[in-house]
């Protein structure tokens, strides 16, 4: 089994799959980094030599943020556009949806389970 980055990949799925496991790498990627070390982006994770492993593990290392140091990056970004006041800050402090989409209705991942309002009773005269 193929460990890059401190993450398992799994051993059944071709190598840009496989890759796309790693947080901070999508398929265009997966692909250039394949491209890049010459290995067949459809050989299995499991038939990679240790040599291809390696030539992975230190184009990742020199060229790409990933995992942790990624993650700490775009919190820090978030906390950035928080602590400044703006406009996507406050949405992201509220749990609100940050990119311009509708809350009306839709917006259940960001909101939350919905809470349910009580009517008010009306008073006759």
């Amino acid at each position: 089994m193929a460990r890059i980055a401190g993450i398992d990949l799994p051993k059944n799925k071709p190598g840009f799959i496989g890759l796309t496991y790693i947080y901070g790498i999508g398929r265009s990627t997966a692909n250039k980094i394949l491209a890049h070390n010459s290995i067949d982006p459809f050989k299995k994770v499991k038939d990679w030599s240790d040599v291809e492993i390696n030539s992975i593990i230190s184009y990742i290392s020199n060229n790409l943020k990933t995992e942790g140091e990624l993650r700490g990056e775009v919190q820090q970004n978030i906390k950035r556009l928080q602590d400044i006041g703006c406009y996507r800050g406050i949405r992201h402090r509220k749990g609100l949806p940050v990119r311009g989409q509708r809350t009306n209705t839709n917006a259940r991942t960001r909101k939350g389970k919905r809470k349910t309002v009580a009517n008010k009773k009306m008073v006759t005269k």
